[in-house]
């Protein structure tokens, strides 16, 4: 039915989570046995408390995790949404994720629902630099500031410019479809909830069942996300 919905809707809105950048190689969050949160405590690490009280700390972790990115890069599916959007089949992504790989594969309409790891701004001054900054070593603004990911941490609010942007495009669609995400985490998984009650079908794609499934007109589990949007894209 995927497919039949796409061709129908006027205006489909894509919801992405980490399972969509793990089959770029990406190491996700969450996961058992080989997820990030399984070798550090994220509220001691990716936290406003550890970015101020323990800054060499949380500046390793994050290099590392800029460092990691350069090692990997969109995939098929990625590249199938930036063509959608460029033919006008889709409308807008909307991503918990931080890698910035739906801009790096031509995606332009995209809500950054948790920052990006692409860039870094200053603690102090706001002052934006590239994470390559963090690659070169350079840590510290001109101002004497903390060069920090632009993301946003535990103890921080969501980007006001991308939740209201993820609003408004939730509320206008009449297809909603979510690709690799567990819809565990508040309240980004809301959107989901919010298109269905404007009227919108849902379609979850995700290796595993969500919380969420019985609000969906279509689930599919079990199958990378790459594949489902091959066969979709024939």
């Amino acid at each position: 039915m995927l497919k039949k919905w796409l061709n129908e809707s006027n205006y489909t809105v894509i919801y992405t989570g980490a399972g969509m950048s793990t089959e770029s190689g990406l190491p996700d969050f969450r996961s058992a046995g080989n997820g990030l949160w399984n070798k550090k405590d994220p509220g001691k690490i990716a936290s406003t408390t550890s970015l101020n009280d323990n800054v060499s700390e949380f500046i390793a972790f994050y290099r590392e995790r800029v460092l990691g990115m350069r090692d990997y890069k969109p995939h098929k599916g990625h590249e199938i949404l930036a063509e959608w959007e460029n033919q006008g089949v889709i409308q807008s992504i909307i991503t918990q994720n931080v890698d910035g790989f739906h801009q790096r594969a031509g995606s332009r309409r995209v809500a950054e629902l948790h920052g990006t790891l692409q860039s870094l701004h200053c603690q102090t001054c706001g002052r934006v630099y590239s994470s390559e900054a963090y690659v070169d070593q350079e840590y510290y603004c001109n101002c004497g500031g903390v060069l920090r990911p632009s993301i946003t941490l535990f103890g921080e609010s969501l980007p006001q410019d991308a939740f209201q942007l993820a609003l408004r495009e939730t509320q206008k669609c009449d297809l909603f479809i979510v690709l690799g995400s567990s819809l565990s985490v508040t309240p980004a998984n809301q959107f989901p909830i919010i298109a269905k009650e404007n009227g919108a079908k849902l379609v979850i794609v995700n290796r595993d069942k969500t919380d969420f499934d019985s609000f969906a007109d279509e689930v599919i589990n079990n199958r990378e996300i790459g594949d489902v949007l091959m066969e979709v894209d024939q």
